[in-house]
């Protein structure tokens, strides 16, 4: 992933994981290359920041406590179809993967595959 300097390229990004560790490591991630991480732990908290608006890319883990994030996914996707959306999460089999894609993600990166993380992250901010 490319660094951005300039303050126009700065780009904002919902990253929404109930794992406070995996939050910090996006958050260092995203702001390394010049963007500006939000973080939202819960799907109440990332309904409430996709509703503000403005943003250029949502990650999403696969598991967020008593819902999902196909759940999730779903709900962002029935009122915003542009926006790209990805997961970062360990739910690793095949169909959680499809189940992802099925649901409007356009990729999904297994953790902890970091390199493919950053490349992936690359693609849909440059």
């Amino acid at each position: 992933m490319k660094a951005n300097t300039a303050s126009s390229g700065t780009k904002r990004v919902l990253v929404v994981d109930d794992d406070e560790d995996t939050g910090e490591l996006m958050h260092c991630l995203l702001s390394t290359y010049g963007h500006e991480p939000i973080i939202a732990t819960s799907i109440s908290d990332a309904l409430n920041q996709v509703a503000l608006g403005g943003f250029a890319l949502y990650i999403l883990d696969n598991w967020l406590g008593q819902r999902t994030g196909i759940d999730l996914c779903e709900r962002i996707r029935a009122s915003d179809q542009h926006i790209p959306i990805m997961f970062y999460s360990g739910a690793a089999y095949k169909t959680d993967i499809q189940n992802g894609l099925d649901a409007g993600a356009q990729a999904y990166v297994v953790k902890p595959d970091f390199e493919k993380l950053e490349q992936t992250i690359g693609r849909f901010l440059e």
